[in-house]
């Protein structure tokens, strides 16, 4: 193969393709036609000798050699643009898609407030939010569908980037008017009264030590420190009761209200639940346990002007929610 015969904007569109997985949309992206991209691909196709994509229910489906060729042609794409300086961000004027990985506590607290200044910096930028909690995070931040993903992660593979976002401790949450709350909270209680608490997957899902790893990536499996709270407990000769467990925390509020159970969450939470009035929050009767929530996205956007714009605003949405209200 000659590479006089490759055009850099076939190496575009073979990038806006991969990500979204529909002609249509990557055209919009690109400002091409459906049938110039389908054309490209083509062209594409001839210099490779490969299909690339084939056309399926679910949208455009790569092939095996594109998707092993897939991660070191775009961050090769990224590199040229940023050196040669090609299609600066103009956040005022930009009309991008941004897909971000939350689960319902950081979609609640932080990406609201990122919402809310985007909507004033960035008004023509759209964000999606996916869920964190599937299976294939780690492979959709790999074929870029997913831009960051945000949450608590123990391990972050090499391939990929991290940046620190916040860092909170745990509060416990009860109704307004639980038998609990005419005295201080101690750790007794946690044993006496059943608990709620959020999971979203166990041993049976490949869950260790609160984490499932894949493809490198460890991400939390569940909203509370389990080890902290049955170490403390065992100090007493106790053992909590998991009566419920859920897979979303906003289920937590309609599950305490008229019930005798607990919840233990992330502070900043805890703050947005209890706002409404009909839920209290109470510091736990042990150590509280420190957590880090991190944005980690591909190592290949570290330099694209676009993606640094959206961890920066995501940064300052972070300190914003620290900072409480």
């Amino acid at each position: 193969m000659s590479i006089g015969r490759i055009d850099l904007n076939l190496i575009k569109v073979f990038d806006a393709v991969f990500e979204d997985r529909n002609l249509l949309r990557a055209g919009k992206r690109l400002h091409l036609s459906q049938s110039a991209v389908s054309h490209a691909l083509t062209r594409l196709r001839e210099v490779v000798g490969d299909e690339l994509f084939v056309r399926t229910a679910q949208g455009m489906a790569p092939t095996a050699r594109a998707i092993a060729m897939a991660d070191d042609l775009r961050s090769s794409l990224r590199r040229i643009e940023a050196t040669l300086g090609v299609e600066p961000f103009d956040p005022l004027e930009s009309a991008r898609r941004f897909a971000i990985a939350a689960n319902d506590h950081l979609t609640v607290v932080l990406v609201a407030a990122l919402s809310r200044l985007i909507a004033v910096e960035a008004p023509r930028i759209d964000i999606v939010i996916r869920p964190s909690t599937r299976i294939d995070l780690a492979e959709q931040i790999d074929v870029g569908r997913i831009d960051l993903a945000l949450g608590i992660f123990a391990q972050v593979p090499p391939r990929l980037s991290a940046r620190t976002l916040m860092t909170e401790g745990e509060m416990i949450v009860m109704r307004k008017g639980h038998p609990a709350t005419r005295r201080k909270l101690v750790l007794p209680d946690l044993a006496r009264y059943p608990l709620v608490t959020v999971s979203v997957g166990g041993q049976e899902e490949g869950a260790v030590g609160g984490f499932i790893l894949e493809r490198g990536l460890a991400r939390q499996a569940e909203m509370f420190d389990r080890h902290a709270l049955e170490e403390a407990l065992s100090g007493i000769g106790a053992t909590p009761r998991y009566r419920t467990t859920v897979p979303h925390s906003l289920a937590i509020p309609v599950l305490l209200r008229g019930s005798d159970m607990l919840s233990i969450m992330p502070s900043s939470l805890a703050r947005s639940l209890a706002a409404g009035g009909d839920l209290l929050m109470r510091d736990p009767p042990y150590p509280s346990v420190l957590s880090t929530f991190r944005g980690v996205w591909h190592s290949r956007n570290d330099h694209d002007p676009a993606h640094v714009w959206l961890r920066e605003c995501v940064v300052r949405a972070a300190l914003q929610v620290a900072q409480g209200p």
